[in-house]
């Protein structure tokens, strides 16, 4: 009798053991595949990280931390405010870079990424400051706006939004475009003087400006 039931008891056992197997075996591979996912999202992440702290030609899109309504509003001044902000426009003509003549480079007022150089600035005669290509590929964006009622093409900062004015088909080579932008948007970094230049010449250039 004993003999009878130690049978079934294996024959019982011995059935169940595939399906215990392969009940393991997916488990298994679950857990593996698991791990794998969660190894490439953090590679992912890392070559991101690396990415946007790259430098580059124009010190890269860096990692940057979006400020504050409260906090924009105390450092930016109420029309800087309303430019970057609310896409206003300043007044053509009444405004700090119009007609800047010195050397140097254009930064973001907001996040302080360059954006144009002064080699790329040109006379438009609409009273803002115009550049026919921006610093980097990468620091300036574009979308379409209605706001006067036709399309125009809008220009703001890659990294952090701030509205830096419209972009149009009509400036000189070698792009043919204008980028007609807000001096409330920009701060200017003027180029170290060079040591050897005269005092008087430097002095004769920052009249003129």
């Amino acid at each position: 009798m004993k003999s009878e039931i130690s049978d079934k008891t294996h024959q019982i056992v011995a059935a169940h053991l595939p399906s215990v197997h392969c009940k393991l075996l997916v488990g298994l591979l679950m857990v593996l595949a698991l791990n794998l996912c969660l190894d490439c999202e953090n590679a992912r992440a890392q070559n991101q990280a690396k990415t946007q702290t790259a430098g580059g030609g124009s010190e890269g899109l860096k990692e940057y931390v979006p400020k504050s309504k409260r906090e924009l509003q105390r450092t930016l001044t109420k029309l800087q405010y309303d430019v970057t902000q609310n896409a206003a426009t300043e007044p053509a003509f009444k405004n700090r870079y119009w007609n800047n003549k010195r050397a140097g480079v254009y930064r973001c007022i907001v996040c302080s990424l360059p954006l144009f150089n002064s080699d790329t600035k040109f006379k438009s005669g609409t009273g803002w400051p115009s550049f026919f290509q921006p610093i980097g590929k990468k620091n300036v964006a574009t979308k379409t706006d209605y706001i006067l009622f036709y399309p125009r093409t809008e220009v703001h900062c890659a990294r952090c939004n701030a509205h830096l004015g419209h972009v149009f088909d009509d400036g000189p080579k070698p792009t043919g475009k204008r980028y007609c932008m807000n001096s409330a948007s920009l701060q200017f970094v003027a180029k170290p003087v060079s040591a050897s230049k005269p005092a008087s010449e430097e002095s004769q250039e920052s009249e003129k400006d």
